[in-house]
C-alpha cells in the first residue's frame, strides 16, 4: 500500500511516516521547506522527498493521503486530492487506527516540555528492556529516530493539543487513548487556533475523558491552570508531582538542577546525576520516572536511566565551540520557555567561577509570536542573559523595537540574517554563550555562525 503525506518534515508527521514505513508500506510525502533534522532522518529511511505541493506528485494516485495541518484549503495538492475524491485522512487519526490500537499508550501534554519529557519516558523504559513504540516531536538523544513501532504493549507519545488538519479541528491528542498520561504544564498558546486560555483547557479535559478509570493522570502540583482542568471532572487515578505534599517530589543538589533527588511519598528513591540543566527538566524527570512506574518500571532503575538520558536535539544542543565561545540551539519559542531555558544555562555557566557572558539570539518564528500575543511578557524573559539580539521576520505582524524600547539589558534588532551573525561574530569573546532560539531552521545560523567565528579567529 502507498500512502504519501503532505507536510511530511513537520515533526509529528515526519514520525508517522517512520511508523508507516516499519509497517510495510510505500512512504513518500512532500513539504514547503525541507531541512534538517527531519529531513535527513526521513532520507536515511528511505523515504522519497517532494519539495512543493505541485499535484503531479500524486499521479499516479496513491492508495491513501495523510494531510498533515499545515495544510489548507487553496493548497493544490489539497484540491486535487478532493476535487478527484482521493481517499484522505488527518495524521492523528491514522495513527489511532494503524499503531495505537491496543497499545498501552502513555501520553506526555503540556505547553512545555513535551519532546524532552517524552524522550526521557522512552528511554527509561527502553532502559528497562520493554522496547517500547514512541512518537516523538524531535530527534531524541538515545535513539537513532524520533519514531519506531517497539514491541508490545507499550506506545509512548508526545500529546500535542494543536488541532488535527483543515477538515478536524480537534486537538491530535484525543486521538491517542491514553491510559498513562501526563499533564505537564498549562499556559496560553497557539493563539491561532485558540481564543483564549479556557478553550485549551477544554481541549485538555477531552483528554482527559479518554483516560480510562484504571488508567492514571500526572499533574503537576502547582499548577493553577491544570488544577482548574482537574476539577472539571477526573474518572481516573491521580498522582501529583511537584513538592511539599506532593506524592512525588525534586530536591535540587545543583542550583543548575544537573542533580536531584528523587522522593515518593515521603521516602528518598535515589539520585539523578545527568547532563540536563534548569529547573524545568528536573521537573520533567520527576513526570518521567512517575509515568514509568505506572508501566510497571521500578523506580530505581528510572533513576540509573535518566543518568544515561541525553537531551533530544535543539534543545540546549550544544552545536560548537570556536574560540573559547560556546554556540547553543534550542526550541524555545514561548516567553516562560525562554525564561527557564536561560536561567537554567545561567547556573550552569557560573558554576565555573567568573560570570561568563551569555548572548541571546531570538527569531519569534511560531504563529502565536508572530501575531504580538505575548510581546508585553517578552521583555522581562531576559534577565539572565547580558546582551539579546532580536531577528525581525518578513512576516512578522509588530515591530520588535516594542520590546527592546521595555528593556533593561542591551538588546538590538535585526532585519538581515548575514548582519545579525556579523554582529555576533565582532561582538563575542573567549568565554560567551550564544543562545539561539527559534522553532524553524532559522536560515541555517548555527553553522554558518560557527564557520564565520572559525574563519574570523582564524585571521587574528
Amino acid at each position: 500500500m502507498h500512502i504519501h503525506i503532505l507536510g511530511i518534515c513537520g515533526t509529528f508527521m515526519g514520525g508517522l511516516a517512520v511508523l508507516a514505513k516499519q509497517l510495510g508500506y510505500r512512504v513518500t510525502g512532500s513539504d514547503a521547506n525541507v531541512y534538517p533534522p527531519m529531513s535527513t532522518q526521513l532520507e536515511q529511511q528511505g523515504i522519497e522527498l517532494t519539495e512543493g505541493y505541485h499535484p503531479s506528485q500524486l499521479d499516479p494516485a496513491p492508495d491513501l493521503v495523510v494531510i498533515g495541518n499545515a495544510m489548507s484549503r487553496g493548497n493544490p495538492c489539497v484540491e486535487y486530492v478532493l476535487d478527484r475524491n482521493l481517499p484522505y485522512i488527518s495524521g492523528p487519526q491514522w495513527l489511532l487506527e494503524h499503531v495505537l490500537q491496543d497499545r498501552w499508550v502513555l501520553a506526555v501534554a503540556g505547553t512545555h516540555g513535551k519532546t524532552t519529557t517524552a524522550s526521557m519516558l522512552a528511554w527509561v523504559l527502553e532502559y528497562a528492556k520493554l522496547e517500547p513504540g514512541f512518537l516523538i516531536g524531535g530527534v531524541p538523544g538515545n535513539f537513532p529516530v524520533s519514531a519506531r513501532l517497539g514491541s508490545a504493549p507499550f506506545f509512548v507519545i508526545e500529546a500535542d493539543e494543536y488541532d488535527c488538519a483543515f477538515f478536524d479541528k480537534r486537538s491530535k491528542f484525543v486521538h491517542y487513548h491514553p491510559r498513562t498520561l501526563v499533564m505537564n504544564n498549562l499556559e496560553f498558546d497557539h493563539a491561532d487556533i485558540f481564543p483564549d486560555l479556557a478553550a485549551i483547557q477544554r481541549q485538555f479535559h477531552h483528554l482527559m475523558r479518554t483516560v480510562p478509570s484504571n488508567g492514571r493522570v500526572l499533574f503537576p502540583q502547582a499548577d493553577d491552570n491544570l488544577t482548574a482542568v482537574r476539577k472539571m471532572g477526573c474518572w481516573s487515578e491521580v498522582e501529583l508531582v511537584g513538592q511539599d505534599d506532593a506524592k512525588w517530589k525534586a530536591v535540587k543538589l545543583a542550583d543548575d538542577g544537573s542533580a536531584f533527588e528523587v522522593w515518593l511519598d515521603g521516602e528518598k528513591q535515589g539520585e539523578v546525576h545527568w547532563e540536563c540543566i534548569g529547573e524545568h527538566n528536573v521537573n520533567n524527570g520527576l513526570m518521567a520516572i512517575a509515568a514509568a512506574r505506572h508501566a510497571g518500571v521500578m523506580v530505581e532503575h528510572g533513576i540509573a536511566a535518566l543518568c544515561q538520558f541525553t537531551s533530544p536535539k535543539r534543545r540546549m544542543e550544544l552545536k560548537g565551540t570556536v574560540a573559547g565561545i560556546s554556540v547553543y540551539d534550542d526550541f524555545a519559542h514561548h516567553h516562560t520557555a525562554i525564561e527557564t531555558t536561560l536561567s537554567g544555562l545561567r547556573a550552569k555557566v557560573n558554576k565555573v567561577g567568573e560570570k561568563a557572558r551569555i548572548l541571546a539570539v531570538l527569531e519569534p518564528r511560531s504563529n502565536t509570536m508572530k501575531l504580538g500575543v505575548h510581546k508585553e511578557e517578552l521583555a522581562g524573559c531576559f534577565a539572565s542573559a547580558d546582551e539579546v539580539f532580536f531577528f525581525q521576520p518578513p512576516n512578522i505582524g509588530w515591530d520588535l523595537g516594542e520590546v527592546t524600547a521595555q528593556m533593561t539589558r542591551p538588546a538590538k534588532v535585526f532585519n538581515d540574517l548575514e548582519t545579525l551573525i556579523n554582529r555576533l561574530v565582532a561582538e563575542s569573546r573567549d568565554g560567551d554563550h550564544i543562545l539561539i532560539m527559534s522553532n524553524g531552521g532559522f536560515g541555517g545560523i548555527h553553522d554558518k555562525l560557527i564557520a564565520r567565528l572559525k574563519d574570523y579567529h582564524g585571521q587574528l
